[in-house]
This record gives structure tokens, C-alpha cells and sequence, in this order.
């Protein structure tokens, strides 16, 4: 079964960085198109960022163009989000997932940006 697992989120100041991880089990990344969600206060689920399966293509949500950057390592398996300049509209907790299973996402991440 397809196992995906978070991690990386926290607390950060506006501005800062952080570097978020999504490590899969059971399925090779590079398999499938893959994309990163995120959920704000229990709303709908706002896409982020997707990665296609050759890694040679990116896309990004208009919000998070120019400070975020999604990236795959197909040695360690593992897909990340790097978010740059991360502003106050960026909490929430956020999830990773098959581009077109929605379901398989993890437990997610919190990402909480506050002075």
C-alpha cells in the first residue's frame, strides 16, 4: 500500500524558510506525477505545487510563484517543498499526494508563519 509521510513543518517568522518532506514507501516517486496540497483552518484543500514524473516540469500555484520550489530526490525516495519568503496566508497543514489520487495523501505538516 502507498505510504506517504510528512514532515518539516514548524513555526517560522514571516520571511523565513522552511523545507518540507514527503518520503514514500511502497511506490517510486519518479513514477508518478506528484503534488503537494495544503488545508488552512480545516478548509478545502488549495493546490500548491506539482512535479511530473520525469522531474522535468513544474507547476506552481499563483500564490506561491517565485518562493516556493518543489523538487524530487530519486535516491532517497523523497519529494520536498522548499518555501522561501513565507508569509502569514501560509499556514495550514500540508500534504502530498499522486497528482491524480488525492487519497494516498499522509498525515500532513503544519506550517505555522507568525511573529
Amino acid at each position: 500500500q502507498v505510504q506517504l509521510v510528512e514532515s518539516g513543518g514548524g513555526l517560522v517568522q514571516p520571511g523565513g524558510s522552511l523545507r518540507l518532506a514527503c518520503a514514500a514507501s511502497e511506490f517510486t516517486l519518479r513514477s508518478v506525477d506528484m503534488t503537494w496540497v495544503r488545508q488552512a483552518r480545516g478548509n478545502r484543500f488549495d493546490w500548491v505545487a506539482t512535479i511530473d514524473s520525469g522531474g522535468e516540469q513544474s507547476t506552481y500555484a499563483d500564490f506561491v510563484k517565485g518562493r516556493f520550489t518543489i523538487a524530487r530526490d530519486d535516491v532517497k525516495n523523497t519529494l520536498y517543498l522548499n518555501m522561501n519568503n513565507l508569509r502569514p496566508e501560509d499556514t495550514a497543514v500540508y500534504y502530498c499526494h499522486p497528482k491524480r489520487d488525492p487519497s494516498r495523501r499522509g498525515q500532513g505538516t503544519q506550517v505555522t508563519v507568525s511573529s
